[in-house]
């Protein structure tokens, strides 16, 4: 039986600014770190041992991988990067406040925008490298981009389409180390963790509207060998 865990990033600046975050490239904020640390824990305390650690190629989601593995005593533990795990892209909204959003274009649709399965945000004319916000400058598309072919960044996500860039990744490499018995921890996002639960919970399209990943809170599964959920815990 193998362990699937997955934790999504500590609290980032631009979740304590109520920022739309997406792909732009920020950092945690202290509350963050420390949210981080206690997720390592949590983990220590639970005594899981990891085989295998996977997270995205955005700092704030391998800066909570690390901090996590490291109080659980576990930064040894082989990591792999990919920027199929990055959060969903929030297209136009990327950067903007998110109640003078709803000032704009009302909370039902920014509701709809942020929580939905298959509705689209604003979306973005061009990648932008660099996206400036309350005078400070932030990386959007760089270097850890190079390899992706151009057409497959996107201009915008909701999270169907995070699905449909998440799941072959998780196909070809976690889904091959889970059945092999190994133990995984996932330091990614929220979108990108929904999108796993609801493939993996069999979550309708209406039902994840509602499912929430808190921040630094890891999410527990213990899986049987066809992968089926044996059992499911968040730690807090």
């Amino acid at each position: 039986m193998a362990k699937l865990v997955l934790i999504r990033h500590g609290q980032s600046e631009w979740n304590a600014l109520n920022l739309f975050n997406g792909w732009v490239d920020t950092k945690l904020s202290d509350k963050g770190i420390e949210q981080a640390k206690h997720a390592g824990e949590l983990l220590k305390q639970e005594g899981i041992a990891f085989d295998k650690a996977y997270t995205s190629v955005l700092t704030r989601a391998i800066t909570t991988l690390h901090y996590a593995l490291e109080e659980a005593g576990q930064l040894y533990v082989p990591e792999e990067k990919s920027w199929r795990l990055n959060e969903r892209h929030y297209g136009a909204l990327q950067g903007q406040n998110k109640a003078e959003a709803a000032k704009k274009w009302g909370d039902e649709q920014v509701h709809i925008w942020r929580r939905s399965y298959d509705v689209l945000p604003p979306m973005l004319e061009n990648y932008e490298k660099e996206v400036e916000v309350q005078g400070n400058t932030y990386p959007a598309f760089d270097a850890r981009y190079a390899d992706v072919p151009y057409g497959e960044l996107p201009l915008g996500e909701n999270l169907k389409v995070t699905l449909e860039r998440v799941l072959p990744f998780f196909e070809a490499k976690i889904k091959k180390d889970l059945e092999a018995g190994k133990n995984v921890v996932i330091g990614a996002h929220g979108n990108s963790l929904r999108a796993l639960v609801k493939h993996l919970e069999n979550i309708s399209d209406d039902e994840i509207l509602n499912v929430e990943i808190a921040n630094g809170q890891p999410i527990v599964y213990d899986l049987n060998t066809d992968l089926s959920i044996n059992d499911k815990k968040t730690l807090k």
